[in-house]
């Protein structure tokens, strides 16, 4: 979890890598050391950030802050916000969406949390997305076409991103779903002050741009189509359904209530526009996000003041509203949420937990339902809570604790989602699940693979993130490669050598035949071997206990403006909750990024060396990870550059 910025506002940062006391090395290794018999000397080592090992997408996160505070350069030609857009959407083609909506594990995982304050990641996200739909970028389709397509049976996250990815690599698809329009839960599941629909059209948008990726709307597999007929014209099928079945909550008399709903369903009515108000009285037993945003969405749309119809029979779909009297409508008298956990190990962000307080939602943690209440006609009137608490995965009632009744005319359960495989009954895994490998393919289906929620319900970004694995897998697949154990820092990595090919420094072919013997001893003034460089990216994360912390100043977070209206103000409000940071702001935003693990060009190992041994590499063959090198001549293993570089991108190594 972040550090609150309140409590790290009241910290004085007293960073220091050796305290007073200090008299002994930390490590086996440095106990050895000793100046210049240790035969030690700095290698530059670039290892993983772990705000991008802790994105499920996997986002070269530090790669592209670093491209819009200005440390990594674009080529000539394009711009600081393009160059930022295509290193961002390498991984992720929603940059706008994710920015807006991702709960952000990479915050919580920043280590600037350790300094003040995370990084705010999603803004200067938004920020690279949203610029992107002001001025056109498009993405590459310049990739050669295999002849392979397929089928992709899914137009949420997962599909659509892996329609992208699929498309980069030179295969055609073909997107199978049962809406109106593309989006998935992107647009069905997330109210609109969320994710703006003119936004989110032009990124699903772009990616059919690219062409050969094609689309069948209104048609579900399994029913419409069959999956026979699928496996006769596709190379392949990519099941990207998604969870579209909320789960039940686990009382008695759940599934024979009427007025008890999913959450799932709620916000999908809504949010085709069929649902313009709700019942008087809502409660959500949920905790995470979707249950924000049905407590959210009823505090916005409340009730009529002669509500005369049943508020489910809208959820269900039986009926669909029109118009509204304006005059007639209301804020409804009650809506509360309840969570199992404390609040602030709610799995809703925690911004959003607190904006729904803000918008006059009553929240009640650390109660567990126990009974439904009904009336004599078997609907439900309310509903029975407990005081828990949460032990060994499972919430427990606290013994000699509080019972509490709430009143409802409609109960809302957003506790989880499970898949719909009607007609496809043969994939069902019992769990209304798909089984899948750790490569995403279905098991003893040749030629099926799967990713995102019917895998496993989970975040959009975890999706996206799924969506590239199985593109990758579905590649080789169709080369005859055999699928090898991916990396354990399974991401999309920063390339030195594709960085030096952009740049005109490309290091030259080598055979053993072109050189003397003696030719081969020492590399570093052979143009063929990237000198004193060592790529440990995808096997190990950096910490703070390899950087130097005291070389950052305490700087507060460029916050985003929000427009979240008070409980009084909340009627029928339905502006875009999050503004954009400004160009200038980004920047701002971006240059508080540490660069953890990649050179950051702060001159310190230059400027703190004794020796004179670090010094710039000359301005016409710099570029990002190539700043600085060593004259081992005059190194004496000092480990003084090591100590002092902020980033813990200098590693007292060589030699060992």
């Amino acid at each position: 979890m972040a550090t609150s910025t309140e409590e790290m506002k009241n910290t004085k940062l007293t960073f220091r890598k050796f305290e007073d006391g200090d008299h002994s090395w930390r490590g086996w290794s440095n106990q050895i050391f000793k100046e210049d018999t240790s035969h030690k000397c700095p290698t530059y080592v670039h290892r993983t950030p772990p705000c991008q090992g802790s994105c499920p997408s996997g986002e070269d996160i530090r790669g592209w802050l670093d491209i819009v505070r200005g440390i990594e350069r674009p080529p000539e030609g394009v711009s600081m916000q393009e160059y930022a857009f295509r290193r961002s959407t390498d991984a992720n083609p929603f940059p706008s969406m994710m920015g807006r909506v991702c709960p952000a594990p990479c915050q919580d995982g920043c280590n600037r949390n350790n300094v003040e304050d995370f990084v705010g990641i999603n803004s200067v996200e938004q920020y690279i997305g949203d610029t992107a739909y002001e001025q056109g970028f498009k993405f590459d389709s310049s990739a050669a076409m295999t002849g392979k397509k397929v089928a992709i049976v899914g137009g949420g996250p997962a599909g659509m991103a892996a329609a992208y990815q699929l498309r980069r690599k030179g295969i055609a698809s073909t997107i199978f779903d049962d809406h109106d329009e593309l989006g998935g839960m992107m647009r069905y599941g997330i109210p609109g002050y969320r994710t703006p629909r003119d936004i989110l059209n032009n990124e699903c948008q772009r990616i059919l741009n690219m062409g050969h990726v094609e689309t069948r709307m209104n048609t579900r597999v399994g029913t419409d189509v069959s999956v026979e007929e699928l496996e006769k014209e596709y190379d392949a099928i990519l099941w990207a359904l998604g969870c579209w079945t909320g789960r039940d909550l686990p009382l008695e008399g759940w599934e024979e209530t009427p007025n008890c709903v999913s959450a799932v369903k709620f916000l999908e009515q809504f949010n085709t526009g069929k649902m313009k108000y709700t019942a008087n009285k809502v409660l959500c037993i949920g905790g995470g996000d979707t249950s924000i945003d049905v407590v959210s969405v009823s505090r916005r749309i409340g009730t009529l003041k002669e509500l005369k119809e049943n508020p489910e029979t809208v959820v269900n779909g039986d009926i669909s509203h029109g118009d509204v009297d304006e005059s007639q409508r209301k804020p409804c008298d009650n809506v509360t949420l309840t969570a199992l956990f404390k609040r602030e190990e709610m799995t809703a962000a925690q911004h959003e937990v607190e904006d729904a307080l803000i918008e006059g939602v009553n929240i009640m943690n650390e109660v567990m339902p126990i009974e439904i209440i009904r009336n004599a006609e078997g609907r439900a009137t309310g509903m029975k809570f407990a005081d828990c608490k949460w032990e060994n995965n499972a919430p427990i009632r606290v013994e000699g604790g509080q019972e509490y009744t709430v009143e409802a005319d409609m109960i809302v359960a957003a506790i989880g989602q499970a898949g719909d495989l009607t007609g496809v009954e043969e994939f069902n895994n019992g769990r209304n699940l798909m089984d899948s490998d750790n490569v995403y393919r279905v098991p003893g289906k040749e030629n099926h693979f799967v990713c995102g929620d019917i895998v496993r319900p989970h975040l959009l970004t975890t999706a996206i993130g799924q969506a590239y694995i199985v593109s990758d897998t579905i590649d080789n697949h169709f080369k005859d490669i055999e699928v090898k154990k991916r990396p354990k820092v399974d991401v999309h990595h920063f390339n030195l050598q594709e960085k030096l090919t952009e740049a005109g420094l490309a290091v030259d072919s080598y055979s053993a035949n072109d050189y003397q013997e003696d030719e081969q001893r020492g590399t570093d003034h052979q143009n063929y071997a990237i000198h004193n460089y060592e790529d440990r990216s995808k096997q190990e994360i950096i910490t703070t206990e390899n950087m130097f912390l005291g070389h950052f100043e305490y700087t507060p977070r460029n916050l985003r403006d929000t427009d979240v209206p008070s409980s009084d103000e909340v009627l029928g409000h339905f502006a875009e909750r999050v503004h954009g940071l400004s160009e200038e702001q980004a920047v701002a935003e971006a240059g508080r990024c540490m660069s953890c693990g990649m050179c950051f060009e702060c001159d310190n190992c230059v400027i703190f060396c004794p020796q004179d041994a670090v010094f710039r590499v000359k301005k016409d063959q710099q570029t990002t990870g190539r700043y600085v090198d060593t004259d081992y001549s005059k190194c004496i293993g000092c480990h003084i550059c090591s100590d002092v570089c902020p980033t813990g991108y200098i590693d007292m190594a060589l030699g060992e």
